[in-house]
């Protein structure tokens, strides 16, 4: 692959975000009622390519039921605030009613409070009840203290998910996760991430992982690049980590990881281009908590927002649009991918004339910046 000389002492290779690229048109076409968008991990099928992103303004014990209803995976952050509190509602209210220059602060220390075991056993068994997949997600520091009660608590799908996670963690101060002997015990399967390369992919696939998150999440209101000088330009990422899938196939002999695009799929049109680059699901943040029923009250952030020493992230305004079901199902009462986001994924796909995603993920696609005519 062409790398760019950025200095004499220094090359890199050129990456394209989702506004870099389209997809193609074929010589076929479809009804877009005759798609399908169904995606199945493991023993679990979703109508919908689709996982909530584990983030108190886009997941509660509600809105986690009300996704699954609608056909898509909701994944609940056992780490936030309705694990560390019994009714986290008032503190969601404050959240939203706080000044910018007085969010990052209170909110550090709002989730200063422990995360109670009991509080995960709760909240997991309430999804348990209400008859939807139960998938709850950790950062890779609090799995080794946590898994146990996650598993207990009756978890279908377990989720280790942060900024960056690797299948080698080095570290001098304590023992690291080691994640191929943890899924290997695990009777669950596990989704793992974020990845942002090819090799990185490949190793985190090779620990026996059922999915691999691609990204950083949390895309809208992360600072990751401002703080730290790491981005992850996320068409390519998904490119990158599609052909580490298709490399793992042939050396595992046909064992099938799946691929989820996770940041940066703010809209319907990053939806279509996510899955087109090779992703089978997207996990969606700020696209969910646009939501007029959404925990975050118009507001939208991640972990990163309330980190107790280096915070990468903030608490950003979006709005309200719509209802999750018109987020998602439409009808939509805008032109500007917002809403009805399913629809307009049957509508890309009929319009390029496949017929499901895995099908989608051989369509064409060039390199048009958004705004090229």
């Amino acid at each position: 692959m062409t790398e760019i000389e950025i200095g004499r002492g220094k090359r890199g290779r050129r990456a394209y975000s989702f506004d870099d690229i389209a997809v193609v048109p074929s010589r076929r076409t479809r009804d877009p009622e005759e798609v399908s968008v169904s995606w199945q991990i493991d023993a679990y099928h979703f109508d919908l390519p689709v996982m909530g992103a584990p983030m108190d303004s886009v997941i509660s014990p509600d809105t986690a039921i009300a996704l699954g209803r609608l056909g898509g995976l909701p994944v609940l952050d056992l780490e936030g605030l309705w694990t560390r509190y019994e009714d986290a509602a008032p503190l969601l209210d404050e959240i939203a009613g706080l000044e910018a220059s007085e969010a990052t602060p209170r909110m550090q220390q709002i989730y200063a409070e422990p995360v109670k075991p009991e509080l995960i056993t709760q909240r997991l068994q309430e999804l348990r009840r209400a008859g939807v997949t139960v998938a709850g997600a950790l950062t890779p520091a609090r799995t080794q203290q946590l898994w146990k009660t996650v598993v207990d608590a009756g978890v279908d799908l377990f989720v280790i998910r942060g900024t960056t996670v690797s299948a080698e963690h080095v570290s001098g101060q304590a023992e690291p996760l080691n994640l191929k002997r943890f899924i290997y015990e695990l009777d669950v399967p596990v989704i793992v991430g974020g990845a942002g390369s090819y090799t990185a992919a490949l190793h985190l696939m090779r620990t026996g992982a059922a999915g691999v998150l691609v990204g950083f999440g949390g895309g809208a209101a992360h600072t990751t690049r401002t703080t730290l000088g790491i981005h992850t330009p996320m068409a390519t990422a998904v490119a990158d980590v599609a052909a580490a899938r298709r490399d793992y196939l042939d050396e595992s002999g046909g064992r099938y990881v799946h691929v989820i695009a996770d940041g940066g799929v703010g809209t319907s049109g990053d939806i279509v281009k996510a899955l087109a680059c090779g992703a089978d699901a997207v996990m969606l943040g700020a696209a969910l908590a646009r939501a007029t029923d959404a925990p975050g009250r118009g507001f939208h952030w991640g972990p990163e927002a309330h980190h107790p020493q280096l915070p990468r992230g903030e608490r950003i305004r979006i709005g309200r649009q719509a209802t999750l079901e018109e987020v998602l199902l439409g009808p939509s009462r805008n032109a500007d991918g917002t809403t009805n986001i399913i629809g307009a994924l049957r509508r890309a796909m009929a319009t390029t004339g496949y017929s499901d995603v895995k099908e989608f993920q051989r369509v064409e696609v060039v390199v048009a910046r958004y705004g090229d005519r």
